[in-house]
């Protein structure tokens, strides 16, 4: 969320009224059973809609006649709708989502294939536009595609230059700023170069025990939507994602998912794949997030991050995969947001770190806040599309054979002063997280309520610092940043950076699973995380005293009623404690099922379904040579097929034997299965 003052990030003033006076009522045969409905600041000439899954063939046929592989139309091959959308006047028509031959059947079978987006003449009435269209009854859901702001009132302060190295105090790591990042480790004092009452030692998400046991890994994959994360920054450049059949930000799509050019993540502000980090008002929130997450261990300059590997050993850390959903003047919407979340499913993140949101209902009018939704069904009313693609991301990514059968999403829960968590984060399948100030108490402008699930280090500045004065950094949170382009370091505050923490701390939990092979479908590994936490409840008694924008003539104190917030600020996430827990939660890992085409072979690394797995011996028979041929050099196991069937193979491992299935079947896709 923004960043109050040193945060720069609030974002979404999200309008409930309508955009007219006239109710859509469902009076008309045939109407869709959905009611739509509007916000102002809704994009004026654009409509996303889903089709009933009965028009599925008509809709690929238009696309396959007239699209060809362009992806846009500007007509459905439905009568009734077309004749709606030349009445509005409608020049182009395509997919929300593109294809991607990896994925297209589990896009089917989540109904992400059905939604589309219009754009028709500017000057038509929105309601209008969207009455005309619910009335269809191969049209089942319409919805406004509402713009997505960001409010940028930082004031960012760079520290240490990224050359200068100096000891970390007896710290884990030799990063110089560690002793800063008392989110991690907070000795009291010690943190912040002075004995300050308002810290207290321990008030940290666990980082020194748990990296004695695990310091991240790089197979699991965080995607941060944000603004563009600076990917060359050198604090951070050995754990950016990469996909290595794309060329940076080039014109061709190599892999064929849908997207070009997308070496480090996309940028879905202007659907291209160079990630921004330069533009006129770029503020390095991203970069900021993403070090909290994953800047690089032990490599002598800069920050940690909470997962970010160890150099010194060389460990690398998890992997910050970049979804750009805000460039500069370019207002994100929420189709762009819903592309990014099916993009990192299909892409394999598994942990999605999201520091924005809608404002809640609760927010504050005299401060200049709009409310957002109330309720969970309010939500998804208004934004039915968000609410699919979330789930998507959630029922797909990971996988059976992985440490992680679904994805996590965690999101900051507002800096509104509101006792209620924004949406999406509010949504009952995310996490929502607060913010706490260095000695358990919760930050001035943190939003609280029921829907908060877990707390985390966010800073608060009104708290720390001396009515009248400049800021003073040590209750903020230090990180990674980027400057006009130039990669630094600096302060920032607020649930976005409470936010980062869980997702660095859920990150290091499945790194911790990678290395001691446990399997864990998502559910269960957040209910790990739940019951691992910390309760805070304790530390709220009596009166916070707090300075609002006190570094300004005249600010007035704030009182804060601390027993308010019982029960409504989460627990404090505990990476170490969630770590021991890994080592005995979940299942064991298991060796993969094999599907491949006759001709095609497939390779699996066996140690990494075995703890150990790199000095163990291994060997393998296969049933029926007829169907399939099996070869294993170290740990490494080749399956090629013969011809359409079924066999199974069984390796041994250590003297164990474990069964594996393979199906050789010729398919729609590269490999033969789909």
């Amino acid at each position: 969320m923004k960043t109050r003052l040193f945060i720069y990030f609030a974002l979404l003033a999200l309008t409930l009224s309508s955009c007219n006076d006239n109710d859509i009522t469902n009076d008309v045969p045939g109407e869709s059973e959905t009611t739509p409905s509007f916000t102002l600041d809704a994009i004026d000439g654009e409509l996303l809609i889903k089709f009933s899954p009965e028009m599925t063939t008509i809709l690929d046929n238009c696309f396959a006649t007239r699209a060809a592989f362009a992806g846009m139309a500007t007509r459905s091959g439905i009568p009734s709708t077309d004749e709606v959308l030349a009445i509005l006047g409608a020049y182009s028509f395509e997919r929300v989502f593109p294809v991607d031959p990896r994925t297209e059947e589990r896009t089917r079978e989540a109904g992400l294939h059905l939604w589309y987006k219009v754009c028709f003449d500017e000057n038509v009435d929105l309601g209008v536009a969207v009455k005309e269209l619910a009335k269809l009854g191969e049209i089942s859901k319409v919805q406004c595609n509402k713009r997505i702001y960001r409010i940028d009132n930082r004031v960012a302060r760079e520290s240490l230059p990224i050359g200068v190295t100096r000891a970390a105090n007896g710290l884990p790591f030799n990063d110089p700023s560690l002793p800063l990042q008392w989110g991690y480790i907070n000795k009291g004092g010690y943190n912040f170069g002075k004995s300050w009452a308002k810290v207290i030692a321990g008030c940290d998400v666990g980082c020194e025990e748990a990296w004695t046991l695990c310091t991240g890994d790089s197979s699991i994959i965080v995607g941060v939507m944000d603004e563009g994360v600076h990917w060359e920054h050198p604090d951070l450049n050995a754990n950016i994602w990469v996909n290595e059949d794309e060329e940076y930000a080039s014109s061709v799509d190599n892999d064929g998912n849908g997207y070009k050019g997308d070496r480090y993540g996309y940028n879905f502000a202007t659907d291209r794949g160079y990630i921004s980090t330069t533009s006129t008002n770029a503020t390095g929130h991203g970069t900021h997030v993403a070090g909290t997450i994953a800047a690089v261990n032990n490599n002598g300059i800069g920050v940690s991050g909470v997962a970010g590997g160890d150099a010194a050993v060389g460990k690398k850390g998890v992997k910050i995969m970049s979804l750009q959903i805000f460039d500069d003047a370019y207002a994100s919407t929420v189709a762009m947001e819903a592309k990014a979340f099916k993009y990192a499913a299909d892409n394999g993140a598994v942990v999605m770190q999201c520091s924005w949101g809608y404002n809640s209902a609760y927010a504050n009018i005299m401060q200049g806040y709009t409310p957002g939704p109330a309720s969970e069904k309010e939500w998804e009313t208004l934004y039915p599309l968000e609410k699919e693609a979330i789930d998507y991301f959630i029922n797909n990514a990971g996988s059976p054979n992985g440490v992680i059968e679904g994805g996590i999403v965690v999101f900051a829960s507002g800096n509104e002063f509101a006792g209620m968590s924004a949406y999406p984060g509010a949504y009952s399948k995310c996490i929502s997280v607060s913010a706490l100030a260095a000695d358990y108490t919760p930050a001035t402008y943190t939003n609280f309520g029921v829907e908060v699930d877990l707390a985390a280090p966010g800073g608060d500045a009104d708290y720390y610092g001396t009515p009248g004065t400049s800021y003073e950094n040590g209750g903020m949170i230090y990180s990674t940043l980027v400057v006009e382009g130039r990669p630094t370091y600096g302060y920032y505050e607020g649930t976005s950076m409470a936010c980062p923490h869980v997702s660095g701390v859920i990150a290091l939990g499945l790194s911790y699973a990678v290395e001691q092979r446990r399997h864990f479908r998502a559910e269960e590994f957040i209910d790990l995380v739940y019951t691992t936490s910390t309760d805070i409840d304790k530390y709220f008694e009596g009166e916070k005293m707090s300075y609002y924008n006190h570094s300004s003539p005249g600010s007035a104190a704030t009182k804060t009623e601390l027993g308010k917030y019982k029960g409504k600020m989460g627990r404090m996430v505990n990476a170490a404690a969630l770590l021991k827990a890994v080592e005995n939660g979940g299942r064991d890992m298991k060796l993969p099922n094999v599907y491949l085409a006759p001709g095609k072979s497939t390779e699996i690394d066996l140690a990494r379904f075995f703890v150990g797995g790199e000095a163990l011996t291994y060997s393998a028979v296969v049933a029926d040579e007829n169907v399939a041929v099996v070869s294993v050099d170290g740990t490494r196991m080749t399956v090629q097929g013969v011809a359409e069937g079924f066999t199974s193979i069984d390796v041994t491992v250590d003297g164990k034997v474990h069964s594996v299935m393979v199906t050789v079947r010729n398919g729609a896709s590269g490999n033969g299965w789909m």
